[in-house]
């Protein structure tokens, strides 16, 4: 049976700014004022798992202001991901009090399977990357890098 984790996240627009987020650099805010869209698909062929993320400066944020592959243990990544997850598609469900444009579509991920590495440090960093550019909190840590 293949199963497939199939994420597409398509931000966009503004929403109000959330409390006490840690200041962002001007090299941040270079790569947030992006408007070509980027397109990460990370792939986990051995779980036949995939993320699609269509953000305009995510790829470049990754490579440039992300702390690197390695840095996180996946235990950490996994961790962090559920939590971020589960705030997410709560956001999704809740329209009228979160911005729609911004919390689009739910995200398919348990805690059961294991995505990989590379899933969940991309789809970490990305949770980063979306609460830092749209100042938004997805729980109970500062989105720091």
């Amino acid at each position: 049976m293949t199963t497939a984790l199939v994420i597409f996240v398509i931000s966009c627009g503004t929403t109000k700014k959330a409390e006490n987020l840690p200041d962002i650099s001007d090299e941040e805010k270079a790569v947030f004022s992006q408007t070509v869209g980027d397109t990460i698909q990370i792939a986990n062929e051995e779980t036949e798992y995939e993320i699609i993320i269509i953000e305009p400066g995510f790829n470049s944020w990754l490579l440039s202001i992300a702390k690197p592959e390695g840095y996180y243990s996946q235990s950490y990544l996994e961790n962090r991901n559920q939590i971020y997850v589960t705030n997410w598609n709560q956001r999704v469900l809740q329209p009228q009090q979160y911005n729609s444009r911004l919390y689009e579509l739910q995200i398919d991920y348990s805690p059961h399977i294991d995505y990989g590495y590379e899933v969940n440090y991309k789809l970490y960093n990305y949770f980063i990357y979306f609460q830092r550019k749209y100042r938004q909190r997805l729980g109970p840590f500062l989105p720091r890098i």
